[in-house]
């Protein structure tokens, strides 16, 4: 799937976009019960003429009343609309929760540069971080313009000087880097903020 946020997704599968809402379903098998203000009366005065003609709907955030007109096959139409953004809908959550988009989220800018902040991790964690690093490499970079990998550390190290084109060397080298890392180094309070301002020093990068 195309790297896009939620946001852009719902332009494109959103229930608005559909005409699946529930004010726009409603418009199209009823009609509003109104309660309108007479002037020659002076009063407000009911439609009452679809009392007990119609199955009627009143919702809850509103209060306002529909008198549902539609037949049955049109009905079914928008159940059918409806089943079929329920499934796609639990297919964009499956697939925002799963892989590299459980810790990473949806890489969506052109340009990145991941800093990588190993701390004082145990040597286990230290593959598994490595293991999503190199996960979200071929799922996402992969998708991006350009990118680079620079590790905190007091004597910082970085995968190349700027951020280079994505292509399948690139990300195989990176990966291969990222595998070469030391375990243990040499940290300073400051490395964290160094690493991170070398990052944004890098003119192609996105803040």
């Amino acid at each position: 799937q195309p790297l896009v946020s939620s946001s852009k997704w719902l332009e494109v599968h959103g229930l608005k976009r559909n005409k699946l809402s529930l004010s726009q379903i409603l418009s199209q098998i009823g009609f509003q019960h109104r309660k309108d203000y007479v002037t020659t009366l002076g009063k407000l005065v009911a439609s009452r003429y679809a009392d007990g003609l119609f199955p009627q709907y009143k919702r809850a955030h509103d209060g306002s009343v529909y008198n549902l007109t539609a037949k049955k096959e049109l009905i079914l139409h928008f159940v059918d609309g409806l089943m079929r953004a329920i499934e796609l809908y639990k297919q964009r959550m499956e697939w925002l929760t799963s892989e590299s988009r459980q810790i990473f989220g949806v890489i969506q800018e052109r340009c990145i540069v991941i800093v990588l902040d190993f701390g004082s991790v145990a040597p286990a964690e230290f593959d598994l971080c490595r293991d999503a690093l190199s996960v979200v490499l071929v799922e996402q970079v992969t998708q991006i313009a350009k990118f680079n990998l620079i590790r905190a550390a007091q004597d910082l190290t970085k995968w190349q000087q700027k951020s280079a084109p994505v292509s399948e060397h690139t990300v195989k080298s990176a990966v291969t880097w990222l595998w070469k890392l030391d375990y243990m180094t040499a940290a300073s309070h400051t490395s964290s903020a160094e690493a991170l301002l070398e990052a944004m020093s890098d003119e192609a990068v996105s803040s």
